[in-house]
Protein backbone atom coordinates (compact mmCIF):
# COMPACT_ATOMS: atom_id res chain seq x y z
CA UNK A 1 0.00 0.00 0.00
CA UNK A 2 2.77 2.37 0.62
CA UNK A 3 4.36 1.84 -2.28
CA UNK A 4 1.22 2.92 -4.20
CA UNK A 5 1.21 5.85 -2.12
CA UNK A 6 4.70 6.64 -3.13
CA UNK A 7 3.87 6.31 -6.80
CA UNK A 8 0.83 8.84 -6.64
CA UNK A 9 3.06 11.05 -4.84
CA UNK A 10 4.96 11.21 -7.61
CA UNK A 11 2.74 11.23 -10.22
CA UNK A 12 1.18 14.28 -8.62
CA UNK A 13 4.69 16.19 -8.20
CA UNK A 14 5.06 15.57 -11.91
CA UNK A 15 1.44 17.06 -12.81
CA UNK A 16 2.60 19.51 -10.78
CA UNK A 17 5.67 20.40 -12.55
CA UNK A 18 3.96 20.36 -15.98
CA UNK A 19 1.45 22.94 -14.20
CA UNK A 20 4.18 25.34 -13.79
CA UNK A 21 5.72 24.68 -16.48
CA UNK A 22 2.41 25.35 -18.50
CA UNK A 23 2.16 28.22 -16.90
CA UNK A 24 5.74 29.95 -17.07
CA UNK A 25 4.65 28.76 -20.85
CA UNK A 26 1.85 31.22 -21.21
CA UNK A 27 3.54 34.01 -19.79
CA UNK A 28 5.95 33.78 -22.13
CA UNK A 29 3.27 33.56 -24.58
CA UNK A 30 1.45 36.85 -23.07
CA UNK A 31 5.10 38.91 -23.13
CA UNK A 32 4.66 41.91 -25.83
CA UNK A 33 7.01 41.23 -28.18
CA UNK A 34 8.22 43.47 -31.21
CA UNK A 35 9.87 42.68 -34.19
CA UNK A 36 13.40 42.71 -35.36
CA UNK A 37 13.30 45.26 -37.55
CA UNK A 38 12.03 47.42 -35.28
CA UNK A 39 14.10 46.73 -32.10
CA UNK A 40 17.17 47.14 -34.82
CA UNK A 41 15.94 50.44 -36.01
CA UNK A 42 15.23 51.78 -32.48
CA UNK A 43 18.90 50.85 -31.66
CA UNK A 44 20.56 52.44 -34.26
CA UNK A 45 18.31 55.65 -33.51
CA UNK A 46 19.19 55.62 -30.11
CA UNK A 47 23.22 55.17 -30.70
CA UNK A 48 22.52 57.91 -33.89
CA UNK A 49 21.05 60.42 -31.16
CA UNK A 50 22.65 59.49 -28.02
CA UNK A 51 26.05 60.92 -27.56
CA UNK A 52 28.31 58.70 -26.26
CA UNK A 53 31.30 60.59 -24.62
CA UNK A 54 33.20 57.45 -24.50
CA UNK A 55 33.76 57.04 -28.50
CA UNK A 56 35.75 60.57 -29.49
CA UNK A 57 36.34 59.17 -32.72
CA UNK A 58 32.88 59.77 -33.74
CA UNK A 59 31.41 62.55 -30.88
CA UNK A 60 34.67 64.72 -31.57
CA UNK A 61 36.16 65.73 -28.11
CA UNK A 62 34.51 66.05 -25.13
CA UNK A 63 34.77 69.49 -23.06
CA UNK A 64 35.44 68.84 -19.20
CA UNK A 65 32.37 70.26 -17.99
CA UNK A 66 30.06 67.83 -20.21
CA UNK A 67 32.28 65.01 -19.26
CA UNK A 68 30.79 62.95 -16.90
CA UNK A 69 33.65 60.62 -16.68
CA UNK A 70 36.26 63.30 -16.04
CA UNK A 71 37.46 64.12 -12.47
CA UNK A 72 36.24 67.22 -11.57
CA UNK A 73 38.32 69.37 -9.54
CA UNK A 74 35.70 70.79 -7.06
CA UNK A 75 34.42 66.42 -5.91
CA UNK A 76 36.87 65.68 -4.06
CA UNK A 77 40.09 63.43 -4.35
CA UNK A 78 40.48 62.20 -7.85
CA UNK A 79 41.51 58.77 -6.86
CA UNK A 80 39.69 56.12 -5.31
CA UNK A 81 39.66 56.32 -1.17
CA UNK A 82 39.75 53.61 0.94
CA UNK A 83 37.74 53.71 4.07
Amino acid sequence: MSSRGGRQSMSELRYRRLLEHNQRLREDLARPRIRVSEASASLIRHCKTTKDHLVPSVWGPVQKAEDPYAPQGSRGPTCCSIQ
